[in-house]
């Protein structure tokens, strides 16, 4: 953590109150060790944390492929003798096997009032009431329904149905009620620029689109580029009615009007086979105009078994879900809960806290009421829980930041070692973990690679475990996770279960399995999971999958080293390397993830010019910080806008970024040598960003080409 230093931090009574902290910690640790040591069994912890995990199967000195050394698990079995092998399937085995437990929850919005903000302004707020359940015997009979209710309208088997929505109940219930007709749903991000749900639609030629009350008008605004739209079905909300106007050229039916059709003509299902296609899954389009992912049923039953086979589930854990349904990752994270049982509550990033921005004062956010045990998060969100945790220590006076930095560095130590901090985490810790509902004991982040300081940051903040896994669209989300007795940091996970994974020498990037001391190259995964191609682009399908032995692989572009332990650590993309004027290579991924958890920097994008010995950095500064910044500068009354402008502003923040760099060990040619703060703030919206949150790098580039010249020419 990166806790700001106060000048009364010396103060001497400061001292002595740490002094003394530390003295009656010693003493501690003296009396309890013993029980510690007997009952939390931190040799045990430690062991398997460093059992070997994956070995390889076969190897040379141009490429060495690994496969895990663990053996399918007790759910993974049940599939197999259950003969699951759809996503049809799974919906009928989960309504036989947990009948009436809780299975999707949706939060009751009992109004929306106007609040006075402290500013005077008046913002429009949700008064929340509790969670309503389907139970899974609801499910199934809903997704019926809603699949017979879409035949009626005119929805053939084999054909694409786009779903263009925000993650809630529904968009899981009408993906299932689809898969019952060999239907495959085309997913497309809510938060998706109208030129991708323009391409998306299009390329898919599809004439149904379900989307939501929130999206219609988005809709609107585009239908005229859709021509071959004929039909629109839309989940409602639960207080406005939907204004329909602009829609007259074709059919428009609600979520519920579907369901009522369904109801009153029944129709004989048409179950897919394994080698259909489930899903058209669009990428979010971070390097050009979003792919389509052709993912067969047999995909994401490969992913499941294998996330069955690493992730364990309790009897008592519930799942919180508001990440994109339209992400392979949380579909299928999603659909192992359903498999083992799991309740799922819906949420959306506005109403998740109880300080999130729709929730009235005096009402709790989801997480409070739902109080889940388990989360799925990328790490942008996760980035910005460490920067909120900072933000407010550093708020909190000089004795208890100095506490603060105690307790931390306590945990801290004693966690490296395998032991568990219960008396820290009861004075401390417990108050963050509160934020999420109080019961939390599991992370999974996927979407990209998390940092070492975010991951050990929230695993010891919110008192969890968080297990980090590696996968692509391509791959159906599977390719290596974390078990979670690993203690090591900034590691994405051993191959999961049924997935080879090869190192391949990339020789212009310096990366071979006979490097020292450990083995790296571009990661190509082999698996049932890996995907039937791109839909319509034959010719990039050939660029980027091959069958090799009856097995298909994919060449992800993503550079790694596998340790000794069979774990696998990303070091490096192909497509973001770039060589410097004097030959040194510069990750620009890989500095940019570091550069994010400075607390000034909100997001950032470096670029490289190769004839250049050095890089330069775009950086959207984090607004709070930047005020925090110019009151201790002495600079007042400034916009946001001005003090973006400032060259003063500007020299502080990269003297922090440069400190910071300096901190995460980066080589000095890898520290951006200038900067241009931004003043937009970079959003899915203004298509800067994708809808996973990962910049887009030819976009910004193109959007600051004059600022880039201006650095380099400075």
């Amino acid at each position: 953590m990166f806790i700001e230093k106060d000048n009364n931090m010396n103060n001497f009574w400061i001292q002595c109150v740490i002094k003394a902290l530390s003295y009656a910690g010693v003493f501690y640790d003296i009396i309890t060790f013993p029980v510690y040591f007997l009952i939390q069994r931190p040799w045990a912890r430690r062991n398997r944390s460093q059992r070997v995990k994956a070995k390889p199967i076969s190897s040379d000195s141009t490429q060495i492929t690994y496969r895990t050394t663990d053996p399918p698990r007790e759910m993974h079995l049940k599939m197999v003798q259950a003969d699951i092998d759809t996503l049809e399937k799974v919906l009928k085995y989960i309504a036989e096997t947990h009948k009436d437990k809780n299975c999707l929850g949706t939060r009751q919005v009992l109004s929306e009032e106007d609040e006075l903000q402290p500013n005077g302004r008046m913002f429009k707020k949700y008064k929340m009431g509790e969670y309503t359940w389907r139970s899974y015997v609801d499910v199934e009979k809903e997704a019926c329904n809603f699949g017979y209710g879409i035949r009626k309208l005119g929805v053939q088997p084999k054909d694409n149905v786009v779903i263009f929505s925000e993650t809630r109940a529904e968009w899981m219930i009408a993906a299932h009620g689809l898969f019952k007709h060999s239907c495959s749903i085309v997913t497309i991000y809510a938060t998706l620029g109208d030129e991708g749900i323009i391409h998306g639609v299009n390329e898919t030629e599809v004439s149904t689109v379900i989307t939501s009350h929130e999206l219609m008008p988005k809709l609107k605004c585009i239908l005229d580029k859709l021509p071959k739209v004929s039909t629109i079905i839309y989940f409602e909300d639960q207080l406005v009615k939907t204004d329909l106007k602009g829609f007259e050229r074709i059919r428009t039916f609600s979520y519920s009007d579907v369901i009522e059709q369904g109801i009153k003509n029944p129709i004989a299902p048409v179950p897919p086979t394994k080698n259909d296609v489930a899903i058209i899954m669009y990428t979010s389009g971070s390097t050009g105009i979003p792919k389509g992912v052709l993912i067969t049923h047999n995909n994401c039953i490969s992913t499941l078994k294998c996330f069955c086979d690493v992730v364990d589930i309790f009897t008592d854990d519930v799942l919180l879900g508001f990440l994109p349904l339209a992400h392979v990752f949380e579909l299928l994270a999603e659909s192992v809960g359903l498999l083992t049982g799991v309740p799922i509550g819906y949420s959306s990033p506005n109403t998740l806290i109880d300080s999130s921005t729709k929730i009235m004062k005096g009402t709790k956010g989801d997480a409070s009421v739902l109080r889940p045990t388990c989360i799925t998060a990328v790490p942008l969100i996760l980035d910005r829980i460490c920067k909120g945790i900072t933000d407010k220590v550093n708020k909190g006076s000089p004795l208890q930041k100095a506490m603060f930095r105690y307790s931390y560095d306590y945990k801290c130590k004693w966690d490296r070692r395998g032991y568990d901090s219960p008396i820290a985490d009861y004075f401390v810790f417990r108050k963050i973990n509160r934020l999420l509902g109080g019961k939390i004991r599991l992370i999974i982040s996927g979407g990209a690679p998390l940092s070492a300081e975010t991951h050990e940051q929230i695993r010891l903040c919110l008192c969890v475990e968080v297990c980090q896994g590696y996968g692509l669209t391509e791959t159906t989300a599977a390719s290596c996770v974390m078990e979670r007795y690993d203690m090591s940091y900034a590691r994405v996970g051993a191959p999961s279960s049924m997935v080879d994974l090869r190192l391949v020498n990339w020789e212009e990037g310096n990366y071979r399995v006979t490097n020292k001391p450990y083995p790296q190259g571009e990661i190509v995964i082999g698996s049932e999971s890996v995907a039937a191609g791109y839909y319509k682009n034959s010719e990039l399908t050939k660029e980027n999958f091959f069958e090799e032995n009856g097995r298909r692989w994919f060449k992800t572009g993503d550079v790694g080293e596998m340790h000794a332990d069979g774990v696998l650590k990303i070091i490096d993309r192909k497509k973001d390397l770039v060589k410097l004027q004097a030959g040194e290579y510069v990750s620009l991924g890989r500095v940019e993830a570091e550069m994010k958890t400075c607390p000034i920097v909100e997001n950032i994008c470096v670029y490289c010019d190769p004839s250049k010995h050095y890089c330069v950095a775009l950086v959207v500064p984090n607004e709070k910080m930047l005020f925090e910044m110019a009151e201790n500068l002495n600079i007042h009354n400034l916009s946001f806008e001005k003090l973006c402008s400032s060259p003063i502003i500007e020299k502080k923040v990269a003297r922090e970024l440069f400190e910071h760099a300096k901190k995460c060990k980066l080589e000095k040619f890898e520290i951006p040598a200038v900067i241009t703060l931004c003043k937009e703030t970079w959003t899915t919206e203004g298509g800067y960003v994708t809808a996973a949150f990962k910049i887009k790098r030819k976009v910004i580039q193109e959007r600051y080409k004059e600022e880039i010249k201006r650095m380099y020419a400075s």
